[in-house]
């Protein structure tokens, strides 16, 4: 089955520029085969379940958040990366984060 994709009218709108790139990341990864798309569907599916039946915020703001806790399963059950290289490598981003003066562009240390 062939999946949905945005019309030239209607182009996806991101809040951030890191959801452009989780969208991305995402579609690359279903047209190279690395996953189908239903079975993507179904993953997402089950994350937004999750997040709605754990109170999560009801007006879509934790979307992608919640895009990038399923892409993030599916990475691990492909085995493109290990349950414990995901740990390390969301804490680093994190760090990160926390160390970047506003504005500045994020980045890993070598």
């Amino acid at each position: 089955m062939a999946r949905m994709t945005a019309s030239k009218t209607s182009p996806p709108k991101f809040e951030e520029p890191w959801h452009a790139d989780v969208f991305a990341l995402t579609m690359e990864l279903s047209d190279n085969g690395h996953f189908s798309w239903v079975e993507w569907t179904a993953t997402l599916g089950s994350h937004l379940q999750a997040a709605a039946e754990s109170g999560g915020p009801g007006d879509g703001s934790n979307y992608y958040d919640v895009w990038l806790d399923a892409l993030e399963e599916l990475l691990v059950k492909k085995k493109f990366v290990s349950p414990d290289d995901m740990t390390v490598m969301r804490d680093a981003w994190v760090s990160a984060y926390l160390e970047t003066p506003h504005g500045a562009p994020v980045r890993l240390d070598a």
